[in-house]
């Protein structure tokens, strides 16, 4: 059975999955912001040790130096765990949005040509986004997790 839907319908239908892609433009501003903040402090704590090599020469290192020098490649390692759990969220979302797009444009296929059949294909489509985009909350869920380990750490060090 084929419903013949107006054109405002269809283009009520395109849109639908404009508010995914509006949610997922929300989500890569702030993960986006995240990634930057984190990629900004590994930068500052590799620039911070390659001072203390410097400084330090041909001397051996004070305790305290040692133990800042632990300090940062613990936090380096973990952030960089961040910045691959970070950068997972966002290629999630893109891909979360390209999919969305897809689904519009198969939406808008099947109201110029309905003879082709594509009301599954746009409803897969469509469920793969939300798959997907449920990916990246997973991975920006882990480093959320794993953000307050580098602190308890840096925290711990000082005490």
């Amino acid at each position: 059975m084929v419903e013949n839907i107006s054109v405002i319908q269809a283009i009520q239908l395109i849109l639908a999955p404009g508010v995914m892609i509006n949610a997922c433009g929300l989500l890569l501003l702030g993960i986006g912001n995240k990634f930057s903040t984190i990629l900004h402090r590994i930068r500052a704590l590799n620039e911070e040790k390659r001072k203390l090599f410097l400084r330090a020469g041909d001397h051996n290192f004070t305790p305290i130096e040692n133990q800042r020098l632990e300090s940062i490649s613990r936090q380096v390692k973990t952030l960089l765990t961040r910045a691959q759990l970070v950068r997972n969220a966002l290629f999630c979302y893109f891909i979360a949005v390209g999919t969305f797009v897809g689904t519009s444009l198969l939406i808008g296929f099947d109201f110029v040509a309905p003879q082709l059949g594509l009301r599954v294909a746009v409803l897969w489509v469509f469920l793969a986004g939300m798959v997907i985009l449920f990916g990246g909350i997973v991975f920006a869920v882990r480093d959320t997790l794993k953000a307050f380990l580098v602190v308890q750490f840096e925290v711990q060090v000082d005490d």
